[in-house]
C-alpha cells in the first residue's frame, strides 16, 4: 500500500529550476532511497515533502490523502545540517521537540528514558548539546526524529560524522524501525548504504527524476555480462582458443586456481560461455559480476550530464 506519493513536482527559485516534473511512489513499511549528486534537487523534494516549502507545480499524497498541514505531526525528520539548541540541555529540549510533535510532557519522558537508555547516553541528560561532539548530537537528533513514532521518517545523511560502530547501530535501529512498520526515506551517497537498506530507489540529477525502481532490479538492469570465473588449467592454452569470442577483462595465476574476469558481448549467453570455458579448463567456480549501486550511480548520472 501506498503511504506518500508525489505527482509532478516541479520547483523553481528565480531562474532556477531545483525540480523539474518528479515523480516518486513510497510503499508503506519499506525504505525508499532518494539519490543524487549535490544540488540535484533531492533536498528541495525532502523539504516540500516537510512542508517547510511548497511546490511550484504537482500534487503530494499522504495516507491515500492530498497531503494536509497536519499530516507534519505524523513526518520526522532528520535534516543533513544538524538543528539542534546549542546551550541548551539534552533532556529538555528532546522534551521540547517531542512535544511540538504532540506528545504529552509524561508521553515524551517515557519514550525518551527507552531511547536514552538504548543509546547508552542517559547520563548526557542534563549536559549542554555544545558540550557533545557531533556523532554523540546526532546521536540525540536521531531520537528526536524518531520519538513521536512517525508513520514517515525522513533521514538525510543520518551516518555523516559517524563512527562505523555507530552507524551500525543506526542502521541495525533503522531496520527495525522498518520490521515493526515504518515507512522510511532515505537521502544518502553512501551507496553501500543504500544496497543494506533500501527496497526501492529514485536518482535524481539536474532536477530531473532519471531512474526510479526497486533497487536489486536495477542493478540487474545494469548487469554487463562480466562473470568472475575460478579455473584449474592452462590461460595461454585458453586464450588462444577464447579470446576472440569473448573479452578477457582481467587475469591472475594462484598457486590453487587460476582466476579470470571474462565478459561476453550482446547476444551472448552465460550457457554458451560455460561450454566453451569447460572445453579447455575445470571451472571451480563461475559467478555473474551484478554491478554495485556505486557502479549504477556513476553511469548513469554520467549518461545524463
Amino acid at each position: 500500500m501506498e503511504l506518500f506519493s508525489a505527482h509532478e513536482v516541479s520547483k523553481s527559485y528565480s531562474d532556477f529550476k531545483a525540480l523539474s516534473d518528479v515523480s516518486i511512489s513510497v510503499e508503506e513499511g519499506s525504505v525508499f532511497g532518494l539519490l543524487g549528486p549535490n544540488g540535484a534537487g533531492k533536498t528541495t523534494l525532502i523539504r516540500i515533502i516537510n512542508q517547510i516549502t511548497a511546490p511550484d507545480t504537482g500534487t503530494l499524497t499522504f495516507n491515500g490523502k492530498p497531503m494536509k498541514a497536519d499530516d507534519i505531526y505524523r513526518i520526522g525528520y532528520l535534516p543533513e545540517e544538524r538543528g539542534l539548541y546549542k546551550k541548551m540541555k539534552v533532556g529538555e529540549q528532546a522534551l521540547y521537540l517531542g512535544m511540538l510533535k504532540g506528545l504529552s510532557r509524561r508521553e515524551a519522558m517515557r519514550e525518551l528514558k527507552i531511547w536514552f537508555e538504548k543509546f547508552e547516553i542517559i547520563s548526557w541528560w542534563d549536559k549542554k548539546v555544545m558540550e557533545l561532539s557531533k556523532g554523540m548530537q546526532q546521536k540525540v537528533q536521531f531520537i528526536c526524529t524518531v520519538l513521536h513514532k512517525p508513520k514517515l521518517m525522513i533521514f538525510d545523511e543520518p551516518f555523516s560524522g559517524f563512527d562505523p560502530i555507530n552507524a551500525e547501530l543506526l542502521k541495525d535501529e533503522i531496520l527495525r524501525l522498518k520490521r515493526e512498520g515504518a515507512t522510511i526515506i532515505f537521502s544518502t551517497h553512501n551507496m553501500e548504504s543504500v544496497e543494506e537498506l533500501c527496497d526501492h530507489i529514485a536518482l535524481i540529477n539536474k532536477s530531473k527524476k532519471i531512474l526510479d525502481g526497486p533497487t536489486l532490479n536495477i542493478r540487474e538492469q545494469y548487469k554487463s555480462n562480466i562473470f568472475d570465473v575460478a579455473y584449474k588449467g592452462d590461460f595461454q592454452s585458453l586464450e588462444g582458443k577464447i579470446g576472440t569470442r569473448y573479452a578477457i577483462l582481467e587475469h591472475t595465476e594462484q598457486a590453487r586456481n587460476n582466476t579470470l574476469k571474462i565478459q561476453f558481448s550482446e547476444g551472448g549467453n552465460s550457457g554458451a560461455l560455460i561450454r566453451d570455458l569447460v572445453e579447455h579448463v575445470e571451472i571451480v567456480s563461475f559467478n555473474e559480476l551484478i554491478p554495485s549501486m556505486n557502479d549504477v550511480f556513476i553511469k548513469v548520472v554520467k549518461q545524463n550530464s
